[in-house]
């Protein structure tokens, strides 16, 4: 529980890395980032587990890298959307539950939740499990209109929106999803992409 949001909030981060076509086709995997640091200022360390793409196993890799590390005063986890490596559905209320730490997600685009039930139906036969995911998580709210919106698990909306502003440095997204996404694409390609 988060009872004041302060300036070195301890956080983690986490973002996927990039992959082909015909990774999807072969459900092959991609890394996954979290970068753990305090406030927007000062890399503490960063974990990494492998997801399968388009499976199922997100949820738990972020739970057992949290969970398994040395950081045990980590605050609050950080998730660049609730979709990684494809269509591999976090649960983020699980993923509350499990470590006991608030969930907030962070989206600089509303997600067409009808387009990606289409797909989902479309192309795996566990769609209403990954779909009910999908509506069993938070509403998004609004934070810079058009622009950023966030869903928290765990704690309260106006408190997430806090450990966002505390927690970003430049641009709109915290810093830890930031340098996640640098060091997963630079993982998967060997050189970092842009936010």
């Amino acid at each position: 529980m988060i009872r004041k949001v302060k300036p070195q909030i301890r956080a983690v981060g986490f973002d996927d890395g990039t992959f082909s076509f015909s990774s999807k086709i072969d459900r092959e995997k991609t890394v996954l980032i979290g970068v753990v640091m305090k406030g927007s200022q000062e890399v503490v360390g960063v974990l990494s587990r492998w997801i399968t793409i388009d499976g199922t196993d997100a949820t738990q890799a972020i739970a057992d890298a949290v969970l398994s590390s040395r950081f045990k005063d980590l605050r609050v986890i950080l998730l660049k959307g609730i979709t990684y490596a494809g269509f591999n559905v976090v649960d983020v209320g699980r993923l509350h539950h499990e470590t006991g730490l608030p969930v907030i997600v962070v989206v600089r685009k509303k997600p067409d939740l009808t387009a990606m039930e289409e797909a989902l139906r479309r192309h795996f036969p566990d769609a209403e499990e990954r779909i009910e995911l999908l509506r069993k998580a938070p509403p998004l709210v609004e934070l810079i209109p058009e622009k950023l919106y966030i869903q928290a698990v765990g704690v309260e909306g106006g408190t997430a929106a806090e450990v966002v502003r505390v927690t970003t440095k430049t641009g709109l997204v915290p810093e830890p999803l930031r340098l996640a996404h640098m060091v997963a694409s630079a993982v998967m390609t060997g050189e970092s992409t842009r936010e």
